[in-house]
């Protein structure tokens, strides 16, 4: 549907800024957010008690959740910068380290346990999901490029780290095509970019789901907290658009598909915080890397995607690589398994009268 409502625009209508609407999506989280606490609470006053109390009175918590979002705001200057000095086959297999990289601090910071054969999903979920992203690197049917604003909190849009890493490096690739020479790159600096791109995800995203899972404080009040530092960050993001808010005003471009997506955003930035909650950012990995896949079968029908053999095989390896995850590990075999000994006890001293 994001695709949908950027490349299907009137010829006498402008297109809608993304900073707008990852702006209005934030404001939809929040009041999703405050009526869902209000049902929970069954009461106006009790709602407005406890908004008062952890927000109001307690603003250290809203400074606590502007370390993600600014760590996100980080990483997408970053990737901009990686972009400019890769080309857009070593950025995409690069960019993959992020998912290693949350492992590492799940590890370091959450305590959480991996066996080696969930190490090896792990590498096995990057393999599937460069060879799915690197077929659309300089493919001429890649998808239409959809604008980073620089901010992003994990229980943001996807718009603004998932979907749109590949559209990233396609329209880096178009841009380049356009003329004989490009800009000098620099691959030093563009790897160095992208890999702390990748620290600053996995660190950010785990230290998201540490406060979210050790608070005393309610998940909803927690998504408030963290909706109103990414709302500050999409009103700056605004700035770099304000000439053409000013000509167009805040709606322009806006129809109903326009809404559609900025809902689903928004929902679907809370349901990111739901699986973080209830699960982990790995499993979240797995369910984005799978959303990439099924994306990917639904333009078959939509925007004549034509899967090669190399998304194909991406697709098999990343579904093995979610079985091999979920799978219980094997037991250790008895000959292996170390036998605790018995320890003896001594028979009883019988004295004699």
């Amino acid at each position: 549907m994001m695709r949908y409502s950027r490349v299907n625009v009137q010829p006498d209508q402008p297109m809608y800024l993304a900073s707008t609407a990852v702006f209005f999506a934030e404001l939809i989280k929040l009041l999703a957010c405050v009526f869902v606490l209000a049902y929970k609470t069954k009461s106006i006053a009790r709602t407005s008690y406890i908004l008062r109390k952890e927000i109001i009175e307690q603003p250290q918590e809203i400074l606590k959740m502007l370390v993600p979002s600014g760590l996100y705001a980080l990483q997408n200057n970053l990737l901009y910068v990686a972009l400019s000095n890769l080309e857009a086959a070593t950025f995409q297999v690069t960019y993959q380290m992020k998912i290693l990289s949350t492992a590492v601090f799940s590890v370091v910071m959450l305590n959480k346990r991996l066996t080696r054969q969930k190490w090896f999903s792990l590498c096995l979920l990057m393999l599937g999901v460069t060879l799915v992203q690197l077929q659309n690197v300089g493919s001429p049917k890649a998808s239409a490029p959809i604008t980073i604003i620089d901010t992003k909190s994990e229980g943001e849009s996807e718009i603004l780290e998932e979907s749109p890493v590949e559209n990233i490096a396609d329209a880096m690739v178009d841009e380049g095509s356009d003329g004989d020479e490009g800009p000098i790159q620099n691959p030093f600096i563009g790897l160095v970019a992208v890999l702390t791109s990748c620290v600053s995800s996995g660190f950010a995203g785990c230290y998201f789901e540490k406060i979210l899972k050790g608070a005393e404080a309610d998940m909803w009040v927690r998504n408030i907290q963290l909706g109103i530092s990414g709302a500050l960050f999409s009103f700056l993001a605004m700035f770099y658009d304000r000439q053409k808010i000013y000509d167009g005003g805040l709606l322009q471009g806006y129809s109903t598909m326009t809404w559609i997506v900025v809902c689903n955003q928004a929902l679907g930035g809370l349901l990111v915080a739901i699986v973080v909650k209830y699960a982990d950012n790995i499993l979240k990995g797995f369910a984005t890397s799978l959303s990439i896949i099924i994306s990917g079968i639904i333009s078959v029908y939509f925007f004549d995607f034509e899967p090669s053999l190399q998304f194909q095989l991406g697709t098999l390896v990343v579904i093995m690589s979610t079985y091999l995850y979920g799978r219980p590990d094997a037991p250790i075999p008895g000959f292996i398994r170390r036998e605790k000994k018995r320890q003896s006890i001594p028979p009883p001293v019988k004295y004699s009268l």
